[in-house]
């Protein structure tokens, strides 16, 4: 009997072992998909990275005062989203909402990118947050979900075509 009890423990004890190193093994393997869908930056192909080279470069050119820099983004007849649901078309408006947008000295920063590339058409999503300074020295925050069209050009760059960084508002609303 007391063999039994021995064996019947070292049994239950093996098994309750088992069972937890199987659970370990599955949440790091939960952890680790996490992880990557979380920096999915660090595993885009080489079409993404194009995508995302664009994105890197208006934001460069944005935060440095760059507004050509930022137009070079952009495809002739893109629309930005600086206001949610109001459209601002044309190179020369562009130019005019983004001079004044940059007085506020914003800085951006990102907690994650997706890409997703079908054809020629390609799609980037960001979560983002922003803190800048109003020209009377107001600080301001904000944050949201950023949602970019881009088309690849005949010579293989990436261009934007809609740039909607209020992907949030109708979840907000």
């Amino acid at each position: 009997m007391r063999k039994t009890s021995i064996l019947l423990i070292a049994l239950i004890f093996g098994i309750i072992s088992n069972v937890n190193a199987q659970t370990k093994q599955k949440l790091k393997s939960k952890q680790t998909i996490q992880k990557i869908d979380k920096k999915m930056e660090n595993n885009f192909n080489e079409e993404q990275k194009k995508v995302f080279s664009t994105i890197e470069r208006m934001v460069t050119a944005f935060q440095n005062k760059d507004i050509a820099g930022v137009l070079a983004t952009y495809e002739e007849n893109a629309i930005v989203m600086f206001e949610p649901q109001k459209p601002v078309q044309g190179k020369e408006t562009l130019r005019a909402v983004f001079t004044q947008f940059v007085g506020m000295n914003p800085q951006y920063t990102f907690s994650g990118h997706e890409i997703y590339v079908s054809g020629d058409i390609a799609v980037h999503t960001a979560p983002w947050k922003m803190v800048g300074q109003l020209p009377d020295g107001t600080k301001i925050e904000q944050s949201g979900l950023s949602i970019a069209v881009l088309r690849k050009q005949t010579d293989g760059i990436w261009l934007m075509v809609q740039d909607n960084p209020h992907g949030q508002f109708l979840l907000e609303n």
